[in-house]
């Protein structure tokens, strides 16, 4: 590659790198900021933001709510996601066309239009304001997340690996567990810790099917910006990047980022 191209090369990566980072940056230097004020950069070092949010007890009751969201949309996209995936790459199927159309609605109908949507029908069937709706909801929403990175996953398996199971006397079940879904497990793993993370960060409909009692972390860090922004909001704001690190951490333990990026 000629200098000038290496030069531009460089300078475009720099660029996107200082892009997508200093937004973090700036928070994380806001949240030790012994000052009043969030500002950066911070007025001294300080933790006491930390610990003023680790003693809130509003706070810690959101964040435990987001966890029971995330939970409840991890256990209910895993299984419908993953043999969907393996549905639509295994099998033809009459309604491929349809279905592909609405693993394409997550894109094109804005969440506000979901949101009332579900808000009207948890509303009718009396249980709206529950917690555990809401991951229901971010499982309905978000559920082609997890078909594609199972799709992805099948695609590329063997299927001389499942005959040779068969002919060995296994059965459908034992040929699925031992074989299918272990060759699978890096698109299951990917995809429940995006739908994990996707869920905890969701604000507009966990807004729309929460009230006052169940608010979730989002919708907390909203209501308590409506009246003053103080540092104590970028240290949860840090809480969330930790979160998102700890996903990717998991994610290349237990998958590899290599396998990851490939399968996209």
């Amino acid at each position: 590659m000629p200098r000038s191209q290496k030069i531009i090369f460089w300078s475009l990566v720099a660029i996107s790198v200082i892009t997508l980072s200093l937004p973090t940056i700036i928070v994380i230097g806001a949240s030790v900021t012994s000052g009043n004020i969030i500002s950066f950069p911070p007025e001294g070092f300080s933790l006491k933001w930390y610990e003023k949010i680790a003693m809130a007890r509003d706070l810690r009751l959101a964040l435990w709510r987001s966890l029971i969201v995330s939970t409840v949309c991890v256990l209910v996209s895993l299984p419908i996601g993953t043999l969907a995936g393996l549905a639509l790459t295994r099998y033809r199927l009459k309604f491929t066309n349809m279905i592909n159309v609405y693993l394409l609605l997550p894109f094109t109908v804005p969440l506000i239009g979901s949101g009332i949507g579900m808000m009207l029908v948890f509303g009718e069937w009396g249980i709206l304001g529950n917690v555990w709706p809401v991951g229901v909801a971010c499982a309905v929403i978000n559920i082609p997340f997890i078909i594609w990175s199972v799709s992805s996953s099948a695609a590329v398996l063997d299927r001389d690996l499942e005959l040779a199971a068969e002919n060995c006397g296994a059965g459908r079940l034992e040929t699925f567990w031992y074989v299918t879904l272990p060759a699978v497990m890096p698109g299951v793993i990917t995809g429940g810790l995006l739908m994990f993370v996707l869920a905890m960060t969701e604000f507009l409909v966990s807004l729309l099917l929460t009230d006052a009692r169940t608010v979730t972390l989002p919708v907390q860090i909203y209501n308590n910006i409506r009246s003053i922004i103080t540092p104590d909001l970028a240290a949860v704001s840090v809480v969330f990047v930790l979160i998102a690190l700890i996903a990717v951490w998991l994610l290349d333990r237990l998958v590899g980022l290599e396998i990851f990026l490939k399968s996209k």
